[in-house]
């Protein structure tokens, strides 16, 4: 089944979606300063190919201050958008009983662009 839902997403929307994250990465990777950013992107890129089956959780592991101060840093230059288009996605796709799972996958992208450091992609 999650394969099929998987392949659904790609026709249906998830494969620009990734696309438009891989651009957005290779864009923040030209600067050093921008690495770190692009390689979350990556993350959030690889996720939005196969949603399905597929959750973020926060690591056990890390620097926390340094992944407070990113997330801020994220959110103030472009996170917030990529939130709040998946989040309109996810409602417009849960107006339909067939959308239902794409919106709760919108939702799910949503909280990994608010917040995407310090956490990792982990099959479910």
């Amino acid at each position: 089944m999650k394969i099929l839902g998987n392949l659904i997403w790609l026709i249906f929307g998830g494969i620009i979606i990734a696309v438009e994250y891989f651009i957005g990465s290779l864009i923040l990777m030209i600067t050093i300063v921008g690495i770190p950013f692009g390689l979350q992107t990556l993350k959030m890129g690889s996720l939005a190919v196969w949603p399905f089956g597929r959750t973020s959780r926060i690591a056990e592991k890390g620097s926390g201050c340094l992944n407070v101060l990113m997330n801020v840093l994220w959110l103030l230059c472009g996170g917030i958008w990529i939130a709040l288009t998946h989040a309109f996605l996810g409602v417009i796709l849960c107006f339909t009983i067939v959308g239902i799972p794409f919106g709760t996958q919108h939702f799910k992208l949503t909280e990994l662009a608010i917040n995407p450091f310090g956490r990792r992609i982990m099959h479910t």
